[in-house]
């Protein structure tokens, strides 16, 4: 993109968010009311690269660029930045970063380079003065809890806490399963009983980790596992729908075990298509 249009892309926002003539709704938001679209807009980015839609991913790009634009338009309204200072300071960050393409030093793998940006991103926080010195300092709290559990767990990793392979991890997982039924039984037995379901959430939050860890011994990525199962049950479930309704009959009026026959149906004809 040239120059020219980025300048056009920055004019057109100052347009929109001119209280004299522009959007109403554009000129009303703040940072507060907008980020929960920044969200939304990566998401259909990643959306948009699973479904491998180069068209798609070109506009979701765009969406989200003008996300970053609106942010930035809104910081300088304030006389806090300004969307070239937002260009500076990654272009900076990222040659300060790496040292090893830009300033002549060597790296040995990405495990190592993975290790080096973690140390600078360190050293960063103790140049500005912050005083959390933990090796999870910096891991933000407004991401997905999925995401920052992984980051969690790499952050300890670095300095040697952390399973010795995915065998142990495993094994944990069955611990968990089982304190996770314990609960259950304890909440069936007194549904009334909020501490009771106070250590079921807890435990479901354990379980939920050690998954984490899992995915991460494994080297998945535990958003892109679950955005795949959630569309795998969301294909085969239409698929059960069109089935039953090619049967004359509707999924809400079958009982259970007839909606399980047309999910094997579905979970069938998908391994064919495969096939």
């Amino acid at each position: 993109m040239s120059a020219g249009r980025i300048e056009e892309l920055l004019g057109i926002m100052a347009r929109l968010r001119d209280p004299d003539g522009g959007c109403p709704w554009d000129v009303q938001q703040t940072f507060a009311t907008i980020a929960p679209y920044t969200i939304e807009e990566a998401y259909e980015v990643a959306d948009a690269i699973d479904r491998n839609d180069m068209g798609d991913l070109r506009d979701e790009l765009g969406d989200l660029l003008l996300q970053v634009v609106f942010h930035a338009r809104m910081a300088e309204e304030q006389g806090a930045f300004a969307f070239a200072d937002v260009v500076a300071a990654i272009g900076e960050k990222m040659l300060r970063r790496h040292p090893h393409v830009f300033a002549g030093t060597s790296v040995k793998g990405v495990e190592a380079q993975t290790r080096e940006w973690e140390e600078h991103k360190r050293r960063e926080r103790a140049d500005a003065g912050n005083p959390d010195t933990s090796a999870l300092a910096g891991i933000a709290r407004g991401m997905p809890e999925w995401q920052r559990a992984t980051k969690l767990q790499k952050r300890a990793a670095t300095i040697g806490f952390d399973w010795p392979g995915p065998g142990p991890v495993i094994a944990k997982l069955h611990e968990e399963i089982e304190e996770v039924r314990v609960e259950f039984d304890a909440v069936a037995a007194d549904p009334g009983d909020a501490a009771a379901h106070d250590r079921l959430e807890d435990e479901i939050g354990d379980l939920l980790f050690v998954c984490a860890n899992l995915a991460r011994h494994a080297k998945v990525d535990p958003g892109t596992a679950l955005r795949r199962a959630n569309a795998k049950f969301e294909r085969r479930f239409r698929a059960m729908e069109t089935m039953a309704e090619a049967d004359g009959v509707h999924l809400r009026d079958l009982p259970l075990d007839a909606q399980d026959g047309y999910w094997a149906r579905a979970k069938a004809a998908e391994h064919l298509g495969d096939g």
